[in-house]
């Protein structure tokens, strides 16, 4: 199964693929979406759309995750992920993909087992759990791969339940 965890922004998305296994999780690609603040947002929203398209279209995932939203004190900021995140909802849909949500709390309670876990300890927990030999460059990218996580992690626990 491959999993495809998202956390919006305008500026910068970031996502991380994993393909979840009977034994652990194998990252396949992470990284970030990034569009250029001079352009216009509907340009920069298109762009965001269209590299989503691609890199669904690429790795074909079966499950998208995406990190909801938090009330940000920021309206404007706020308001930028919001229109961000609905794209993403919008590629995922038209790629005919069944969407889960987390919200911040749950991603970290998931990857580091503690709902006020720091960046920092976000990071290192993705880092062990996927065995990578380096930390991700971008909190973006290390965001989505901890939603890809998080996922995972109550996709496994869903199943056992279901027994």
């Amino acid at each position: 199964m491959h999993i495809i965890g998202i956390d919006p922004g305008l500026e910068r998305m970031g996502f991380g693929i994993v393909q979840m296994t009977s034994r652990k999780l194998i990252p396949v690609e992470y990284g970030c979406i990034q569009t250029n603040k001079n352009l216009s947002v509907s340009s920069r929203l298109k762009q965001i759309y269209e590299s989503l398209q691609k890199i669904l279209e690429t790795h074909q995932p079966s499950h998208f995750a995406i990190e909801k939203l938090f009330f940000n004190k920021n309206t404007k900021t706020a308001l930028s992920v919001g229109e961000a995140r609905g794209v993403a909802l919008l590629a995922a849909s038209v790629a005919g993909l069944r969407i889960f949500e987390y919200t911040p709390l749950q991603v970290k309670i998931s990857v580091a087992g503690y709902g006020k876990a720091t960046k920092q300890q976000v990071c290192y927990m993705v880092k062990a759990i996927l065995q990578l030999n380096t930390n991700p460059s971008l909190d973006d990218t290390t965001d989505a791969l901890a939603v890809a996580i998080c996922h995972a992690q109550n996709t496994i626990s869903n199943k056992l339940i279901n027994i």
